[in-house]
């Protein structure tokens, strides 16, 4: 069985949109999240005895936590299969051309990178050229 979406990589590319998410975020570390930081969490991630949460900066805040990145969250439209090859390679070096840092989650449906914030319209300019 094959997941669906795209994974011809030229009709990834050229069908390519980003769209940021509202809100600032930032990573956070910590060993058993309560609820309350679960429900905040836009992505969580086990790792080990700990759960990097990606919080909104307001909730990291009000938890106490130290906010020491300010990311945005840009969302590729396209959707591709969890089968594709390349497309992760390729929005990455883009990114690495012009000299911007990136962490990736991967959703069903999507792909997602974090930028920091004040390079939010820069990412989104060079991965939309044509």
């Amino acid at each position: 069985m094959t997941s669906p979406g795209e994974t011809d990589l030229d009709k990834m590319l050229a069908t390519l949109r980003v769209e940021r998410r509202p809100g600032v975020f930032t990573y956070a570390t910590v060993r058993a999240p309560g609820s309350e930081l679960l429900a905040a969490a836009h992505g969580v991630v086990t790792e080990g005895d700990l759960t990097t949460l990606v919080l909104p900066v307001e909730a990291a805040e009000r938890a106490g936590l130290p906010v020491e990145l300010e990311m945005a969250w840009l969302s590729l439209t396209v959707q591709s299969s969890l089968e594709a090859v390349g497309l992760t390679a390729a929005f990455s070096a883009t990114l690495g051309k012009a000299g911007i840092p990136c962490n990736v989650l991967a959703g069903f449906h999507h792909d997602h990178i974090l930028v920091p914030v004040d390079r939010a319209q820069q990412a989104i300019d060079v991965l939309t050229v044509r």
